[in-house]
């Protein structure tokens, strides 16, 4: 579950990305329905990860550690864990605000310390062979830190073929970028669980969110916004 079920939701997808940085719903659509395609893909294909038999000597011990930790909840103690449950929730939105904050600020240092030029001027003869723009290297360079940032730049950048943004955003959306990998890192920490599923998930789902964006632009004209 942990490979496929962190996801961008619809209200981003469609309102900020759609909406707010291309200036077009139907762009939304696109992306959110290529979004949770991938994601659905991932989960298939992760369906069979480390299947084996059970240890059930070890998951008995388990289950029994984590039913001592169970309380019930009564009319004495209903306000108790409801506080509980109030004072985590506001830590959880602190942190993942914690973290945006900190690689905002990380592209920030990025940005000025000279990096991204740096990068532009290394993929110019790239891009000048293919000709796409410069811009693209360095957003997809930033957007692997903080989507969100990354995400503007790359909706700003002017090209008439637009198609290829929007698949590259797409990736984005996929792969959700190293600040999202954290957020998710300090939540799996506290478990047993291994952080290897979520990292090779989100890049099958940046490529297979490439793939379905393309075949959709290709298949129904309305997705086609080239000009």
């Amino acid at each position: 579950m942990l490979s496929f079920t962190n996801n961008s939701s619809p209200l981003f997808i469609l309102g900020t990305c759609g909406i707010t940085l291309f200036k077009n719903a139907s762009i939304g659509v696109l992306l959110l329905i290529s979004h949770f395609i991938s994601a659905i893909t991932v989960g298939y294909i992760f369906r069979f990860w480390k299947k084996s038999k059970p240890n059930f000597k070890k998951q008995t011990n388990r289950t029994s550690v984590n039913n001592n930790k169970l309380q019930l909840i009564t009319k004495k103690n209903f306000g108790e864990i409801l506080g509980k449950s109030i004072q985590t929730s506001i830590f959880s939105i602190l942190n993942i605000g914690g973290f945006i904050v900190l690689f905002s600020v990380l592209i920030s240092i990025l940005n000025n310390s000279g990096i991204v030029n740096l990068i532009e001027i290394i993929f110019k003869p790239f891009c000048n062979f293919f000709n796409i723009p410069v811009k693209i290297p360095s957003s997809l360079f930033l957007g692997s830190f903080e989507i969100t940032n990354g995400l503007n730049i790359l909706s700003n950048i002017k090209i008439k073929n637009i198609s290829l943004i929007i698949i590259l955003t797409s990736f984005l959306l996929g792969i959700g970028g190293i600040s999202i990998f954290f957020q998710i890192l300090s939540i799996v920490s506290k478990s047993d669980l291994s952080i290897k599923p979520y990292i090779i998930g989100k890049l099958l789902q940046g490529i297979f969110s490439c793939i379905y964006t393309y075949i959709l632009i290709s298949i129904f004209p309305v997705f086609n916004f080239n000009l």
